[in-house]
């Protein structure tokens, strides 16, 4: 986690390479515990031998070794029910390791040295020490030991080999002790790391795992919908299941006037739209490192969206390289939000955001879809009934002006009735044609069927149609392919100036091919003639709406030809 600025921070990678540790116990590290068997063992056999050794002392009253004895007996009984401890870097816990070792050394020394029966008990004070701290502090404390005992023992006495013989023996026994309890430490020490490495491992295993299901939730979820407030509330509820906060909001920026708008919010609430400069600082460091931001501790300088929080994770909504929004979750409580939120949001950001984008996109292309059509509909209108009430206005104008004659306008107002029927009709099979659409029901080639049916009615074309079907493709493509063979044979009835056409329908349920033939005017190679007002662009556009190539050739005084095919992928 690399810091950014205070309290930030910025995930270097969703899964932090991991540092070795060692097993804790409460909130520190006990070293001597794992050895706590083996001390009580050592301290209860070295305690015994010590009392046995002192029980002529006992039988002479040597009230000094008595004292001692005692204070040592004392001392091993409290600590076979309070066993020591040993955590690192702390005063008190070394202290208690170097008191054990001074008053065993001091109760040697002041009963006898080396010939002191509490001298075992000693054995057991730096064997604590050794699996404390390991084999130099091991090794230091019982050359110490040994020097403390065997310089006055050897000063105050009359240095006979026997002497020698006793100091050189212990000293040797207690650095071997030492080397002992540090080799101990030592060999325990790589165990307990290696298992404290799995364990670790494993722990990290398993939240990395959790973070996975919850972000496979997330993508299972989040893109369901192209609507944009079903794609903000599905937001909104995974980030209640994923996150604890007491205040929410995602916020989308408005490319028209460059302002953050809080589309949706939890908790306290927030301004309506935002400047970028009126954002809280963390969310401008978010934006910037495009990455989620954490704030352990939000200040009264620098505060998040709402002034009573006390930290905050920021993360930006990222789609096709492009800032289109940005999550806010804040508490307030400092210091609330874990690395792991963090790596949690970092895996959240792009499925949200593509969700998003794309119910987004999708509301775009319902717009342009929906004028399309109403371009459509409104140039059906203007061709066929547009024109036909212009010749009806202009016919009663003339029959006014025969009537105000004295005229008998009789048979003006027979064909004028005849007129309006016609409008009337195709005011009908218009309304009809718009109406008309494939369904679960009503495949394809009976839509066409029916279609073309009422095209004979109202024209002269010699219309033949061709279907071999076997299966049917998805409804979304039916529709679109109908609407573009409705065009084709719409554009030959009014612009074509065509006696024949042939419709040809093919489809096995994955491959489908279209084709609207004429032997009209037609027009020239390389020219649409008016692509617009013939619809042609529009064909296009639905062809790729629907994955469909599309060819139309043409050639002048022999006809036009229009092809939709759809492959299997």
């Amino acid at each position: 986690m690399a810091a950014i600025s205070g309290d930030r921070t910025i995930p270097e990678e969703l899964l932090a390479s991991f540092e070795p540790s060692t097993i804790t116990t409460g909130s520190a590290l006990d070293r001597v515990a794992g050895f706590k068997p083996a001390i009580l063992a050592i301290r209860g056999g070295t305690t015994v031998i010590s009392v046995v050794l002192a029980a002529p002392a006992f039988v002479d009253r040597d009230w000094q070794v008595i004292a001692w004895c005692a204070v040592i007996i004392v001392y091993n009984i409290v600590r076979l029910a309070f066993p020591i401890r040993y955590v690192t870097a702390d005063t008190s816990s070394l202290l208690r390791v170097m008191f054990e070792v001074s008053l065993h050394v001091t109760a040697v020394v002041a009963t006898g040295y080396w010939m002191s029966p509490l001298v075992f008990a000693l054995i057991t004070a730096v064997m604590v020490a050794g699996f404390a701290r390991g084999f130099g502090f091991a090794l230091r404390i019982g050359l110490a030991s040994a020097a403390a005992v065997s310089i006055p023992y050897v000063v105050g006495s009359d240095p006979s080999e026997e002497v020698w013989r006793e100091t050189v023996q212990w000293t040797a026994e207690l650095v071997l002790v030492a080397m002992i309890a540090g080799y101990a430490r030592r060999v325990t020490g790589e165990v307990d790391r290696q298992h404290t490495l799995a364990l670790d491992r494993l722990g990290r295993l398993a939240d990395a795992n959790l973070l996975l299901h919850s972000l496979h939730n997330v993508t299972q979820t989040l893109p369901a919908s192209l609507d944009l407030d079903d794609a903000l509330d599905t937001t909104m509820g995974r980030l209640r299941d994923l996150f604890d906060f007491d205040g929410a909001a995602v916020l989308l920026m408005d490319e028209t006037d460059k302002m953050w708008v809080v589309a949706r919010w939890e908790g306290p609430r927030p301004a309506r739209t935002y400047t970028t400069d009126a954002l809280p600082a963390a969310t401008i460091e978010a934006l910037e490192s495009r990455a989620p931001v954490m704030v352990d501790q939000l200040m009264p300088d620098q505060p998040g969206l709402a002034v009573e929080m006390r930290s905050g994770l920021y993360a930006p909504l990222l789609a096709r390289d492009t800032v289109l929004g940005l999550i806010t979750l804040e508490h307030k409580e400092t210091h609330h939000f874990k690395r792991r939120d963090q790596e949690l949001m970092h895996g959240f950001m792009e499925p949200a955001a593509l969700a998003i984008d794309n119910a987004r996109w999708f509301a775009r292309l319902r717009t342009v879809g929906a004028d399309e059509e109403r371009t459509r509909i409104a140039r059906d209108l203007h061709d066929r009934i547009g024109q036909s009430l212009a010749y009806l206005a202009f016919e009663l104008d003339r029959i006014v002006k025969t009537n105000s004659k004295g005229d008998d306008v009789t048979k003006h107002l027979d064909r004028l009735r005849t007129d309006v029927r016609g409008v009337i009709g195709e005011v009908r099979d218009t309304l009809y044609d718009l109406r008309t659409e494939v369904t679960d029901e009503s495949d394809l080639s009976r839509t066409l069927e029916e279609f073309l049916d009422r095209v004979r009615t109202r024209s002269d074309l010699d219309i033949r149609l061709d279907v071999q079907s076997s299966g049917r493709l998805p409804l979304l493509q039916e529709r679109e392919l109908w609407r573009m063979a409705q065009e084709a044979v719409i554009n030959v009835e009014r612009h074509a100036r065509a006696t024949k056409v042939a419709v040809t329908w093919r489809c096995d349920g994955s491959r489908a091919v279209l084709i609207v033939a004429d032997d009209g005017v037609g027009f020239p190679a390389g020219r649409a003639g008016r692509l617009d007002s013939y619809g042609i662009l529009g064909m296009r556009e639905r062809a790729a709406s629907i994955g469909a190539s599309l060819e139309i050739s043409s050639e002048v005084g022999i006809g036009t030809t229009v092809r939709a095919e759809i492959r299997p992928t």
